[in-house]
Protein backbone atom coordinates (compact mmCIF):
# COMPACT_ATOMS: atom_id res chain seq x y z
CA UNK A 1 0.00 0.00 0.00
CA UNK A 2 1.52 3.29 -0.74
CA UNK A 3 0.24 6.91 -1.27
CA UNK A 4 -0.03 7.64 -5.67
CA UNK A 5 0.38 10.89 -7.15
CA UNK A 6 -2.36 11.85 -9.91
CA UNK A 7 -1.91 15.70 -10.43
CA UNK A 8 -0.77 18.34 -8.14
CA UNK A 9 -1.68 17.99 -4.87
CA UNK A 10 -4.17 14.99 -5.15
CA UNK A 11 -3.25 11.32 -4.67
CA UNK A 12 -5.00 8.28 -3.77
CA UNK A 13 -4.14 5.07 -2.00
CA UNK A 14 -5.33 1.81 -3.52
CA UNK A 15 -6.86 -0.41 -1.20
CA UNK A 16 -10.34 -2.62 -1.28
CA UNK A 17 -11.74 1.24 -0.75
CA UNK A 18 -9.98 3.25 -2.47
CA UNK A 19 -8.49 6.69 -0.44
CA UNK A 20 -8.49 10.09 -1.78
CA UNK A 21 -5.54 12.17 0.28
CA UNK A 22 -5.13 15.89 -0.92
CA UNK A 23 -2.40 17.82 0.58
CA UNK A 24 -1.86 21.23 2.01
CA UNK A 25 1.62 23.60 2.01
CA UNK A 26 1.73 22.68 6.18
CA UNK A 27 1.47 18.88 5.55
CA UNK A 28 -1.66 18.94 6.70
CA UNK A 29 -4.00 16.79 3.88
CA UNK A 30 -7.58 15.99 3.32
CA UNK A 31 -8.93 12.72 3.26
CA UNK A 32 -11.76 11.38 0.71
CA UNK A 33 -13.31 8.38 2.73
CA UNK A 34 -11.25 6.16 5.13
CA UNK A 35 -11.88 2.12 4.77
CA UNK A 36 -14.17 -0.13 6.52
CA UNK A 37 -12.98 -0.15 10.25
CA UNK A 38 -9.90 0.83 12.50
CA UNK A 39 -7.17 -1.88 11.15
CA UNK A 40 -8.13 -0.86 7.74
CA UNK A 41 -7.41 2.86 8.67
CA UNK A 42 -4.27 1.83 11.16
CA UNK A 43 -3.16 0.98 7.75
CA UNK A 44 -3.77 4.04 5.70
CA UNK A 45 -2.48 5.93 8.16
CA UNK A 46 0.85 4.01 8.38
CA UNK A 47 1.16 5.14 4.38
CA UNK A 48 0.39 8.99 5.60
CA UNK A 49 3.18 8.96 8.05
CA UNK A 50 5.32 7.99 5.59
CA UNK A 51 4.86 10.66 3.78
CA UNK A 52 4.89 13.14 6.96
CA UNK A 53 1.38 13.88 6.10
CA UNK A 54 -1.24 14.78 9.19
CA UNK A 55 -5.10 14.31 8.64
CA UNK A 56 -6.24 17.28 9.39
CA UNK A 57 -9.78 17.11 7.40
CA UNK A 58 -12.45 13.91 6.24
CA UNK A 59 -15.38 14.15 3.30
CA UNK A 60 -17.21 10.66 3.26
CA UNK A 61 -18.82 10.57 -0.10
CA UNK A 62 -21.47 8.46 1.67
CA UNK A 63 -22.53 6.91 4.75
CA UNK A 64 -22.01 2.90 3.73
CA UNK A 65 -19.29 1.29 6.29
CA UNK A 66 -16.63 1.05 4.28
CA UNK A 67 -16.56 4.18 3.29
CA UNK A 68 -16.65 5.86 6.60
CA UNK A 69 -15.21 2.88 8.79
CA UNK A 70 -12.13 4.08 9.32
CA UNK A 71 -13.70 7.60 10.42
CA UNK A 72 -13.12 7.17 14.75
CA UNK A 73 -9.68 5.86 13.75
CA UNK A 74 -8.40 9.41 12.74
CA UNK A 75 -10.62 11.41 14.59
CA UNK A 76 -9.26 9.36 18.14
CA UNK A 77 -5.36 9.71 16.77
CA UNK A 78 -5.57 12.96 15.53
CA UNK A 79 -7.19 15.47 17.84
CA UNK A 80 -9.12 18.23 15.83
CA UNK A 81 -9.26 16.38 12.82
CA UNK A 82 -12.66 17.53 11.20
CA UNK A 83 -15.21 15.55 9.58
CA UNK A 84 -17.72 16.21 6.58
CA UNK A 85 -20.14 14.95 4.48
CA UNK A 86 -23.56 15.59 2.75
CA UNK A 87 -26.60 16.60 5.35
CA UNK A 88 -28.56 13.00 4.82
CA UNK A 89 -25.61 10.60 4.91
CA UNK A 90 -24.67 12.61 7.85
CA UNK A 91 -27.76 10.80 9.42
CA UNK A 92 -26.77 7.37 8.77
CA UNK A 93 -23.10 8.10 9.99
CA UNK A 94 -24.61 9.51 13.38
CA UNK A 95 -26.83 6.88 13.62
CA UNK A 96 -25.55 3.39 12.68
CA UNK A 97 -29.09 1.57 13.49
CA UNK A 98 -30.83 2.80 10.37
CA UNK A 99 -28.63 0.89 8.02
CA UNK A 100 -29.89 -2.49 9.42
CA UNK A 101 -32.90 -0.98 9.28
CA UNK A 102 -33.20 -0.35 5.52
CA UNK A 103 -32.50 -3.48 5.03
CA UNK A 104 -35.06 -5.56 7.23
CA UNK A 105 -37.40 -2.64 7.92
CA UNK A 106 -37.39 -3.50 11.61
CA UNK A 107 -34.59 -3.90 13.88
CA UNK A 108 -32.92 -6.81 12.32
CA UNK A 109 -31.20 -10.02 13.42
CA UNK A 110 -28.09 -9.25 15.21
CA UNK A 111 -26.78 -10.96 12.21
CA UNK A 112 -26.93 -8.52 10.19
CA UNK A 113 -23.60 -6.56 9.87
CA UNK A 114 -23.88 -3.24 11.31
CA UNK A 115 -21.30 -0.89 13.39
CA UNK A 116 -22.30 -0.02 16.86
CA UNK A 117 -20.42 3.11 17.45
CA UNK A 118 -21.43 6.67 15.69
CA UNK A 119 -19.56 8.25 12.88
CA UNK A 120 -19.88 11.61 14.38
CA UNK A 121 -19.52 14.41 11.21
CA UNK A 122 -18.96 17.82 12.21
CA UNK A 123 -19.94 19.87 9.33
CA UNK A 124 -22.68 19.56 6.41
CA UNK A 125 -20.87 20.42 2.90
CA UNK A 126 -22.52 22.27 0.55
CA UNK A 127 -22.83 21.75 -3.43
CA UNK A 128 -20.53 23.77 -5.02
CA UNK A 129 -17.27 25.65 -4.08
CA UNK A 130 -16.12 24.84 -0.30
CA UNK A 131 -13.19 26.18 1.19
CA UNK A 132 -11.00 24.16 3.23
CA UNK A 133 -7.78 25.00 4.53
CA UNK A 134 -8.04 27.75 1.77
CA UNK A 135 -8.49 25.77 -1.09
CA UNK A 136 -11.21 25.71 -3.09
CA UNK A 137 -12.89 21.64 -2.69
CA UNK A 138 -15.97 21.25 -5.44
CA UNK A 139 -18.29 19.33 -3.85
CA UNK A 140 -20.69 17.43 -6.63
CA UNK A 141 -24.38 15.36 -6.22
CA UNK A 142 -23.63 11.38 -6.86
CA UNK A 143 -27.16 10.24 -5.65
CA UNK A 144 -28.51 6.91 -6.56
CA UNK A 145 -26.10 4.31 -4.71
CA UNK A 146 -27.23 6.15 -1.30
CA UNK A 147 -29.52 8.59 -0.59
CA UNK A 148 -27.13 11.66 -0.67
CA UNK A 149 -24.09 10.34 -2.16
CA UNK A 150 -21.18 13.42 -3.18
CA UNK A 151 -18.15 13.27 -5.33
CA UNK A 152 -15.11 15.71 -4.53
CA UNK A 153 -13.18 17.17 -7.62
CA UNK A 154 -9.77 19.16 -6.02
CA UNK A 155 -8.15 21.91 -7.44
CA UNK A 156 -5.84 19.52 -9.71
CA UNK A 157 -8.59 18.81 -11.38
CA UNK A 158 -8.96 15.40 -10.19
CA UNK A 159 -12.17 14.15 -9.19
CA UNK A 160 -13.35 11.08 -6.59
CA UNK A 161 -16.08 9.39 -7.44
CA UNK A 162 -16.89 7.36 -4.51
CA UNK A 163 -19.29 4.94 -5.35
CA UNK A 164 -21.16 6.64 -7.87
CA UNK A 165 -20.00 4.69 -10.59
CA UNK A 166 -18.69 1.10 -10.24
CA UNK A 167 -15.46 -0.23 -11.91
CA UNK A 168 -15.76 -2.89 -14.71
CA UNK A 169 -14.22 -5.35 -11.85
CA UNK A 170 -17.28 -4.89 -9.73
CA UNK A 171 -19.52 -4.95 -12.46
CA UNK A 172 -18.38 -8.28 -13.38
CA UNK A 173 -17.85 -9.99 -10.11
CA UNK A 174 -21.44 -8.31 -8.78
CA UNK A 175 -23.28 -7.71 -11.61
CA UNK A 176 -26.20 -6.09 -9.69
CA UNK A 177 -25.83 -2.75 -8.66
CA UNK A 178 -26.61 -2.31 -4.81
CA UNK A 179 -28.47 1.35 -5.52
CA UNK A 180 -30.98 3.39 -3.86
CA UNK A 181 -32.69 5.71 -6.41
CA UNK A 182 -31.91 3.90 -9.56
CA UNK A 183 -33.76 7.08 -11.74
CA UNK A 184 -30.79 9.03 -9.81
CA UNK A 185 -28.66 6.54 -10.34
CA UNK A 186 -28.88 6.75 -14.54
CA UNK A 187 -28.86 10.56 -13.80
CA UNK A 188 -25.77 10.53 -11.70
CA UNK A 189 -23.75 8.45 -14.71
CA UNK A 190 -24.70 10.69 -17.43
CA UNK A 191 -23.56 13.55 -15.54
CA UNK A 192 -20.20 12.42 -14.72
CA UNK A 193 -19.50 12.05 -18.29
CA UNK A 194 -19.73 16.26 -18.24
CA UNK A 195 -17.50 16.65 -14.71
CA UNK A 196 -14.82 18.93 -16.06
CA UNK A 197 -11.40 17.00 -14.51
CA UNK A 198 -9.02 15.23 -16.00
CA UNK A 199 -8.91 12.09 -14.00
CA UNK A 200 -11.24 9.87 -12.25
CA UNK A 201 -10.96 7.95 -8.92
CA UNK A 202 -13.52 4.95 -8.29
CA UNK A 203 -13.77 3.63 -4.74
CA UNK A 204 -13.08 -0.12 -5.67
CA UNK A 205 -10.80 -1.50 -8.18
CA UNK A 206 -8.08 -0.37 -10.39
CA UNK A 207 -9.46 3.07 -9.23
CA UNK A 208 -7.51 5.85 -11.36
CA UNK A 209 -9.34 6.84 -14.91
CA UNK A 210 -9.09 9.41 -16.92
CA UNK A 211 -11.70 11.62 -19.17
CA UNK A 212 -12.22 8.98 -22.37
CA UNK A 213 -11.92 5.85 -19.83
CA UNK A 214 -14.62 7.17 -17.32
CA UNK A 215 -17.27 7.93 -20.31
CA UNK A 216 -16.76 4.85 -21.04
CA UNK A 217 -17.53 3.54 -17.94
CA UNK A 218 -20.64 5.71 -17.13
CA UNK A 219 -21.84 3.87 -20.45
CA UNK A 220 -21.35 0.17 -19.07
CA UNK A 221 -22.44 1.48 -15.62
CA UNK A 222 -25.79 2.35 -17.73
CA UNK A 223 -25.86 -1.09 -19.90
CA UNK A 224 -25.66 -3.08 -16.43
CA UNK A 225 -28.81 -1.50 -15.31
CA UNK A 226 -30.43 -1.55 -18.06
CA UNK A 227 -29.97 -5.61 -18.75
CA UNK A 228 -31.57 -5.90 -15.32
CA UNK A 229 -34.70 -3.79 -15.73
CA UNK A 230 -35.27 -5.99 -19.39
CA UNK A 231 -34.78 -8.79 -17.20
CA UNK A 232 -37.26 -7.76 -14.72
CA UNK A 233 -39.58 -6.97 -17.69
CA UNK A 234 -39.42 -10.32 -18.92
CA UNK A 235 -39.39 -11.74 -15.64
CA UNK A 236 -42.34 -9.99 -14.78
CA UNK A 237 -44.39 -11.72 -18.23
CA UNK A 238 -46.08 -14.30 -15.50
CA UNK A 239 -47.53 -12.75 -12.11
CA UNK A 240 -44.54 -12.72 -10.20
CA UNK A 241 -43.57 -12.19 -6.43
CA UNK A 242 -40.52 -10.29 -5.00
CA UNK A 243 -39.34 -13.37 -3.58
CA UNK A 244 -39.35 -14.91 -7.03
CA UNK A 245 -38.09 -12.41 -9.07
CA UNK A 246 -34.66 -12.40 -6.32
CA UNK A 247 -34.34 -15.86 -6.84
CA UNK A 248 -34.85 -15.85 -10.65
CA UNK A 249 -32.64 -12.75 -10.96
CA UNK A 250 -30.10 -14.89 -8.99
CA UNK A 251 -30.14 -17.98 -11.08
CA UNK A 252 -29.96 -15.77 -14.52
CA UNK A 253 -27.17 -14.38 -12.92
CA UNK A 254 -25.10 -15.92 -10.87
CA UNK A 255 -25.28 -14.34 -7.70
CA UNK A 256 -23.67 -15.57 -4.52
CA UNK A 257 -26.31 -15.48 -1.68
CA UNK A 258 -25.84 -15.83 2.33
CA UNK A 259 -27.85 -14.46 5.09
CA UNK A 260 -26.36 -10.99 4.29
CA UNK A 261 -26.07 -10.72 0.68
CA UNK A 262 -29.85 -12.18 0.80
CA UNK A 263 -31.04 -8.72 2.32
CA UNK A 264 -28.55 -6.72 -0.15
CA UNK A 265 -29.82 -8.05 -3.22
CA UNK A 266 -33.48 -7.52 -2.13
CA UNK A 267 -33.24 -4.13 -1.45
CA UNK A 268 -31.30 -3.55 -4.83
CA UNK A 269 -34.14 -5.55 -6.64
CA UNK A 270 -36.31 -3.46 -4.49
CA UNK A 271 -34.91 -0.08 -5.97
CA UNK A 272 -35.45 -1.87 -9.59
CA UNK A 273 -38.78 -2.81 -9.07
CA UNK A 274 -39.26 0.80 -7.95
CA UNK A 275 -38.25 2.26 -10.53
CA UNK A 276 -40.34 -0.03 -12.81
CA UNK A 277 -43.79 0.84 -11.28
CA UNK A 278 -43.05 4.35 -10.87
CA UNK A 279 -42.30 4.07 -14.92
CA UNK A 280 -46.17 2.23 -15.08
CA UNK A 281 -43.74 -0.72 -16.51
CA UNK A 282 -45.08 -2.71 -13.59
CA UNK A 283 -48.20 -3.65 -11.83
CA UNK A 284 -48.75 -5.07 -8.90
CA UNK A 285 -51.72 -6.85 -6.94
CA UNK A 286 -52.26 -8.94 -3.95
CA UNK A 287 -54.03 -12.43 -4.56
CA UNK A 288 -54.43 -14.48 -1.60
CA UNK A 289 -52.00 -12.93 0.70
CA UNK A 290 -49.51 -12.53 -1.41
CA UNK A 291 -47.90 -9.86 -3.44
CA UNK A 292 -47.38 -10.01 -7.47
CA UNK A 293 -45.57 -7.77 -10.07
CA UNK A 294 -46.97 -7.95 -13.53
CA UNK A 295 -45.84 -6.54 -16.47
CA UNK A 296 -47.92 -3.87 -17.62
CA UNK A 297 -50.49 -4.35 -20.64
Amino acid sequence: MELNKINGNSYWIKAGTNIGVFTFKNKNCLLIDTGINNTSARKKDEVLKASNLHPKYIINTHSHLDHCGGNNYFTENYPGCVTYTSLKESLFMENQELRPYTLFNSKAPNSVKSSNKPINVDNILEYGVNKINDEKIEIISLKGHSIEQIGVVTPDKVCYLGDGIFSEDIINKYSLPYLYDIDNSISTLNSIKDIEADFFIVSHGEGLYNREEIIALADKNICNIEKYCEQLIELAEQPSTKEDLLQNICILNDLSMDFNQYYINQAALSAFIAYLVNKNILEHSVENEKLYYYRKS
